[in-house]
């Protein structure tokens, strides 16, 4: 399977990046097949870059905080009122209470108070499904663990579900948590968050440090460590510093456009 970076800001768009976002596709029945992780702010108009985004067959949230799914929105927009318009309906995983969070994010009443559009709204137009602890999307088995962070948020496993398929574990948002670790035993790539810099009062429950991500990263022996949720006030670099003693296999940061092949032998940057 194919793994591509389409936005790996933290907390927010950044100057050279979208918030959260990645492609990951594998072949199926005959075509490929798309899955996306996350769709923050500014990653909607980015995939473009990469596909036409009517080809999108699945959405994966990890939580409902608005730098990881607000771009639904904007993805909603072009499968209504785009030229090719209108697109088959895509699925929708994440949290318990996601189709109310994305109408709560897009409507607004009309001028007189009524629905300011017709249809069945941003609600009820994808097919949303609630995490399971396992599940099969595609060609992909995708497993969900609760990760520690203020709200419903979900660490994801997507293996290929083919003899000798990859693996690819995306953290979400978290603190330090053994159910990470857990979910990550000998994957291929953990695509982990590493939104702090290193310090003696980092909160707890909230996210990782460069540091941390190492430590997970080596306690689950994963074969790769790619860092991600960078915010832009802080220096990518630092947050490679840090992490690179913690982890004796390939450490890397995670950039807009970079693309894996992940199976065996190993993950390969192309």
């Amino acid at each position: 399977m194919e793994l591509t970076i389409v936005g790996c800001s933290g907390s927010m768009s950044g100057p050279e990046s979208p918030a959260s976002c990645y492609l990951v596709q594998a072949p199926y029945q005959g075509r490929t097949f798309t899955l996306v992780l996350d769709l923050g702010p500014g990653a909607a108009g980015a995939l473009y870059r990469y596909l036409d985004p009517r080809q999108v067959d699945a959405i994966a949230l990890s939580h409902l905080h608005p730098d990881h799914c607000l771009d639904l929105c904007a993805f909603y927009v072009a499968a209504r009122y785009s030229s090719t318009a209108p697109w088959p309906p895509a699925s929708v995983y994440g949290p318990d209470g996601t189709p109310g969070r994305l109408t709560r994010a897009y409507d607004v009443p009309s001028v007189d108070g009524a629905a300011s559009e017709a249809g069945p709204g941003i609600g009820g137009y994808f097919r949303y499904q609630v995490w399971l602890p396992e599940q099969r999307i595609g060609p992909f088995i995708v497993r969900t663990v609760r990760v520690a962070h203020p709200v419903e948020a979900y660490a994801i496993r997507v293996e290929e579900a083919v003899p000798g398929g990859g693996s690819l574990v995306f953290s979400g948002d978290t603190g330090p948590c053994q159910t990470l670790v857990e979910l990550s035993r000998d994957v291929d790539l953990l695509l982990c968050e590493s939104a702090f810099l290193d310090g003696d009062d980092l909160p707890t429950g909230l996210h990782l440090c460069g540091r941390q991500a190492a430590e997970h990263a080596e306690a689950a022996g994963a074969s790769v460590l790619l860092l991600t949720h960078i915010p832009p006030w802080n220096d990518p670099e630092q947050v490679l510093k840090e992490a690179q003693p913690h982890f004796a296999g390939s450490v890397q940061l995670a950039e807009v456009g970079a693309r894996w092949t992940i199976g065996e032998p190993q993950a390969a940057l192309q």
